[in-house]
């Protein structure tokens, strides 16, 4: 551990091909972004990335690190069965994988080959919606867009192989889908789509709360409107999520702190 209370990495850009370091780079910005819009809960949860040009591999976090110290070197190369390929050298330290992480991200990756990064967490806010029977309701625009999020029951932290099947039946095609009494986990077909939708999946559970707590009644809208603005959101009707505000949110990260590059 360096005195400015940061851990010392050996740089991975030397051991990797162009584009894996991209992806590195991608993610550890999304770890970033994650803890700065208040969604990581320290060094749990994990978000993954597959390797653009590889088969079966993707890079995922180190179990120990926080989320606001991720590194593009600091990542873990794993395949599809949670096997470690790479890893840099943490010392002492001797950071692995989380298991749970493993069981979900190898399940999906292997499943979907359209995903290209997978995003769970456990904010206030998912987790709160996630133990609610009635779930995310439509009540705002920005809650419409997941009228038809999967929902997947809770079977106890997740480290049994077993539950992989039904994580990959719940989720089905779709790009989000809440954990019951546990949390969320978004796909996308790259890093900045993937954050982009889950950022609107936990604004939609913050709102949902908030007029909750009001006790009034709901406004209602029609199916119809809603089925709507539903299909508005889905990919073919619109450009993809994340291509116009990813590289405005790494520009954000470089203002505040580009060391995510390292």
């Amino acid at each position: 551990m360096r005195p400015d209370a940061t851990l010392s990495i050996s740089p991975m850009q030397s051991r990797c091909s162009p584009e894996e370091w991209q992806a590195r780079i991608d993610l550890a910005a999304c770890y970033r972004l994650v803890d700065l819009y208040g969604m990581s809960d320290m060094m749990a949860n994990h978000i993954s990335s597959r390797i653009p040009g590889e088969q079966g591999t993707y890079l995922i976090n180190p179990y120990g690190m926080m989320y606001e110290e991720i590194t593009a070197s600091s990542l873990l190369k794993v395949d599809h069965d949670g096997k470690i390929l790479s890893t840099p050298d943490f010392g002492e330290l001797n950071y692995g994988l989380n298991k749970a992480g493993a069981v979900i991200h190898s399940a999906i990756h292997h499943a979907r080959d359209d995903v290209g990064c997978v995003i769970h967490t456990h904010s206030w806010a998912t987790m709160a919606v996630s133990s609610l029977a009635c779930g995310l309701l439509p009540i705002s625009q920005t809650a419409m867009r997941f009228l038809k999020i999967g929902y997947h029951d809770y079977q106890g932290v997740v480290l049994d192989v077993a539950e992989q099947a039904s994580l990959i039946e719940d989720l089905g095609q779709g790009e989000a889908m809440l954990l019951r009494n546990h949390g969320a986990l978004i796909v996308g077909r790259t890093v900045g789509e993937a954050f982009n939708w889950m950022h609107r999946l936990e604004l939609a559970c913050r709102s949902q709360l908030a007029a909750m707590a009001c006790n009034s009644p709901f406004a209602p809208v029609p199916q119809a409107v809603l089925e709507e603005t539903w299909s508005n959101y889905q990919p073919g009707t619109r450009r993809p999520y994340g291509l116009m505000e990813w590289p405005a949110l790494l520009r954000k990260l470089d203002r505040l702190d580009p060391s995510y590059k390292s």
